[in-house]
């Protein structure tokens, strides 16, 4: 209970600051400011039937796309008090949070937020700003959440509308491009066990002029996280592991406590007569404390270090960004630039170096008396496991920074009948990462090497032959131990890489209705696009090209491709009748790459309103996606986790990284679905979705077990990405990008929404009530590696490839008036399996239910709010990295303020 109240109070005294900026700024005079009324009932406003969806290109007014379509509008975007977008999606049972600040914690992706709808994987996510690519949509922290509108969500195969990228479907999100006056805020967040805080400052403007024919907005906000670098301060999420144990029926046990049996602080001689022994600060031996039991290189309990403890529970990280829009009307053309600009940043302690080194049996820094031991053994070397965690830990930082701006032009002609647009754009993302206190493997070598010069002084071997070489010698035998020089020596370079991606695009379309048949006016939609994209790298360190340091080397990473692509969409209505309104949908894409040459995408749909209470749709769509610039030629990325084979487990080096030599792959998507809207109900709408999507030649990245069980199966090629060493253990995975044979998924989506203004019940009452439902059934994610099928559906163990719940379901009711806001919600995420495949004890994982509560109240210009997460502070399972289908932080309160000018 006191860190609790340690929580609260921090929070409180925080967030007294906030409001005390917010309010200080208010007093600031802004002459191009205009007051604004209080917000109107936004239920209502979201309710209204004026919003084109992003489901289809064709803008005819009461046109219903064929496929599915969820909107987020303001309420949930406020919810839960998100830092970004994506993390907003990710509470959406349809989407999976594959990368965000909490799931990045131990690779190179480090705090990036993308979008994986369907749990396809980011790159089948195409996101969208305001209906075009843009550079930022790996990392939706780069998008002001202040200027967001809305939000829509295609659940479903758009790649003839929208092009490559939208095989799980589309995430669009639109900016207010009406807004007015001048909004400032501020905002506080800690957990209840006091770490975990988080501060942003966020302002927007916008103005007309010109008499209304202009139009000008301006937003940003500055964010700074500080993560949660203690995994132990958690339940399950610390040094959990999975582990074989020695007796039992079971090859496998998820339990707490895991670690390395084969290295120590102090270093542990694993091999000879001296096997067992670890060294003290002054040189001397004792018994090193095994665990209770062993398994591999690994062990439950002991003395051991596991790298678990070491990594961030979430990365702590600073990020500002901004974005402008000027737009102006002549005749029936709007003319329209705007600009971003973001950048994100950190330097944090990532995880120690640790290795087995082996020494020469007459090392000096090696006591007479070990020496001596080693030679009655007739042992000439000896192998030492160390962790060096008293050199400190290596560290990782990088920003992100992305640039960029756009032109364009909207306009109509012939009454309106049609509308045309076109654009370009250009974007630039600066992407720097390092790391400091890494070994370099030559410098270590020659410093392990040490020998007794001819004056009783411990150097380096080579400094006898070349007294310039500047080594000193390291002694790892004992922490503490090794003087500076040496530390500097060995661990004082730095691997360091800059890469830049840009992005140009340009693209035109027309719409319209050229006739009309007997049911209405038949619409088309018709364009062409283009895109170039590309990667260089402006630096690299001299060891990483080397490739010198002994764990992680950056490399070149140059590459590009170009696409030009023409598409046509049509809308033709065949029955409008009371108890029918049939319409039929159908779209081509036509995409040439130059990395792979020319191919077509296609959609059917069908949706026929029957009464003006239900629609029936259906589409089907041939959806296609080249390999990306990151599945191309990305720089390696590195991780650690566990792996199990042959009833041991091992602690393993993942590498990831590009593949040039990627197919395109191709998608088939089915959607079935209806839409009750009864009449008897206003107010109520009910959908349900039936999708089954299907890929070849799927482009992924297994993780490291889904490599070694497909080895075990008979996959030869997984066979090749596995490193042994001389017993056979596997040391070294490479999952680097590969074309899967198939990939298979299914399920149902389903949502309810009922609208109540209160003033229905009773004239005396005002306000609206309103409530949504949103629940995913994934029936199956079957994974054909070309040797083996597996279904990932039911898998929630976080070292598995596509694992997804069955069931994952959020529920929220919100009651609004002019002054208050209430929001309760609840978020259901389905147990399973840790790993179905394998033979685990406790291979049952339990779900878990969330809630959520949040509240806003506006006093004239001000709007205070406060709100509470994972409320009853519900623990995630046993992990062995990370739970990214679960919450790992525990209860999260945020508080803060907005002021309307």
């Amino acid at each position: 209970m006191p860190i609790v109240e340690h929580g609260f109070r921090r929070l409180l005294m925080a967030g007294t600051a906030s409001a005390s900026l917010v309010l200080s700024l208010a007093s600031v005079p802004m002459a191009m400011a205009q007051n604004s009324a209080p917000a109107v009932d936004e239920a209502a406003e979201e309710a209204a039937p004026a919003i084109v969806v992003t489901g289809s290109r064709i803008d005819r007014k009461g046109f219903e796309a064929p496929t599915p379509t969820t909107v987020i509008g303001e309420t949930e975007l406020r919810q839960g008090a998100r830092p970004s977008i994506a993390q907003v999606l990710n509470d959406l049972p349809q989407f999976r949070a594959t990368q965000s600040p909490a799931s990045t914690v131990a690779n190179t992706n480090s705090s990036s937020s993308a979008m994986d709808l369907r749990g396809l994987g980011v790159t089948r996510t195409l996101t969208l700003l305001n209906n075009r690519r843009f550079t930022g949509s790996s990392d939706l922290n780069t998008v002001p959440q202040g200027l967001v509108k809305r939000v829509e969500v295609v659940t479903g195969g758009a790649s003839a509308a929208w092009g490559s990228g939208a095989i799980g479907g589309v995430v669009n999100i639109i900016l207010d491009d009406d807004l007015e006056g001048l909004t400032l805020g501020a905002q506080n967040g800690i957990s209840s066990r006091g770490d975990g805080y988080r501060y942003s400052l966020d302002a927007t403007f916008g103005t007309k002029f010109a008499d209304g024919r202009g139009h000008f907005m301006i937003g940003g906000e500055y964010q700074k996280d500080d993560g949660i670098l203690d995994r132990n301060s958690r339940k399950n999420v610390g040094s959990s592991n999975l582990f074989s144990p020695t007796t039992g029926d079971h090859d496998y046990i998820l339990v707490r406590d895991v670690n390395a049996s084969n290295t120590s602080l102090g270093g542990l001689i694993n091999a000879g007569s001296l096997k067992g022994q670890t060294f003290n600060t002054d040189g001397t031996l004792r018994a090193f404390q095994y665990g209770s039991q062993i398994s591999g290189t690994t062990m439950v309990g002991g003395e051991g270090v596991a790298t678990n403890d070491e990594y961030a529970l979430t990365n702590p990280y600073q990020r500002v960004n901004s974005y402008a829009r000027a737009s102006f009307e002549v005749g029936d053309a709007t003319f329209w630039a705007d600009g971003s600009y973001s950048r994100i940043w950190a330097k944090y302690p990532f995880y120690a170096e640790s290795g087995t080194y082996t020494l020469s049996a007459t090392n000096p820094y090696l006591s007479q008396a070990i020496q001596s031991q080693l030679a009655a053994a007739k042992e000439t070397t000896v192998k030492v496991g160390r962790v060096f965690e008293d050199y400190g830990y290596r560290t990782f930082g990088y920003y992100r920074q992305n640039i960029e701006g756009a032109i364009g032009v909207d306009g109509s002609f012939a009454d309106g009948q049609w509308r045309y647009s076109a654009y370009y754009s250009h974007g630039e993302n600066r992407n720097m990462q390092s790391y400091d206190n890494q070994i370099n493997g030559s410098k270590l070598t020659n410093a392990l090497d040490a020998v007794t010069d001819a004056n009783g002084n411990i150097v380096c071997r080579v400094t006898l032959t070349n007294a310039n070489s500047g080594c000193s010698p390291l002694n790892i035998l004992g922490t503490g131990t090794a003087s500076q020089a040496a530390i500097d020596y060995v661990f004082g370079d730095v691997a360091r890489v800059v890469y830049t991606t840009k992005l140009d695009t340009t693209g035109a379309s027309l719409r319209g209705d050229p006739f009309s048949t007997w049911a209405g006016p038949v619409s088309v939609a018709f364009g062409a696009e283009a895109r170039w994209e590309e990667q260089v790298t402006n630096s690299l360190d001299a060891v990483s090209a080397a490739k010198g340091f002994s764990r992680f080397n950056f490399s070149p990473l140059d590459g590009g491709f170009n696409v030009q692509e023409a598409f046509g969409e049509v809308a033709v209505p065949l029955l409008d009748q009371p108890f029918s309104k049939l319409d039929i949908n159908g779209a081509a894409r036509y995409s040439h790459y130059s990395t792979s040459g020319g191919i077509w995408s296609w959609k059917l749909g069908l949706t026929d309103r029957i009464f003006d209470t239900l629609l029936i749709r259906a589409s089907r769509s041939r959806d296609i996606r080249s390999g990306s610039l990151a599945e191309l030629f990305t720089t390696s990325t590195t991780s650690f986790t566990t792996v199990a084979e042959n009833g041991s487990t091992y602690s393993i080096t993942r590498y990831g990284g590009g593949n040039a030599n990627l197919k395109p792959e191709i998608g088939s998507t089915l959607t079935l679905g209806a839409v009750f809207t009864p009449t008897f109900l206003p107010g109520f709408n009910l959908s349900v979705d039936y999708y089954d999507i299907k890929l070849k030649d799927a482009i992924t990245s297994l993780g490291a077990q889904d490599v070694v069980s497909g080895c075990a199966g008979g996959n030869s090629d997984l066979c090749s990405q596995i490193v042994r060493d001389g017993a056979g253990a596997p040391t070294t995975i490479y999952t680097t990008y590969i074309n899967l044979a198939q990939y298979k998924t299914s399920g149902v989506d389903v949502e309810a929404t009922y609208t109540l203004p209160l003033s229905k019940v009773s004239s005396g009452m005002n306000g609206t009530m309103r409530i949504r439902g949103l629940a995913t059934y994934v029936d199956k994610v079957l994974i054909n590696d070309g040797t083996t099928t597996v279904d990932r559906a039911g898998d929630v163990g976080d070292n598995v490839s596509f694992g997804t719940p069955h069931w994952r379901a959020t529920g929220s009711l919100n009651y609004t008036n002019q002054d208050v806001s209430i929001d309760a919600r609840v978020r259901y995420v389905g147990g399973g399996k840790f790993n179905h495949a394998l033979d685990i004890a406790n291979n049952d994982i339990a779900a878990r239910v969330y809630v959520d509560l949040g509240g806003q109240v506006n006093i004239d210009k001000f709007t205070l709010f406060a709100n509470v997460n994972n409320l009853f502070d519900r623990d995630p399972p046993l992990t062995t990295y990370g739970a990214i289908h679960y919450d790992t932080i525990g209860r999260y309160m945020t508080i803060g303020a907005k002021v309307r000018l």
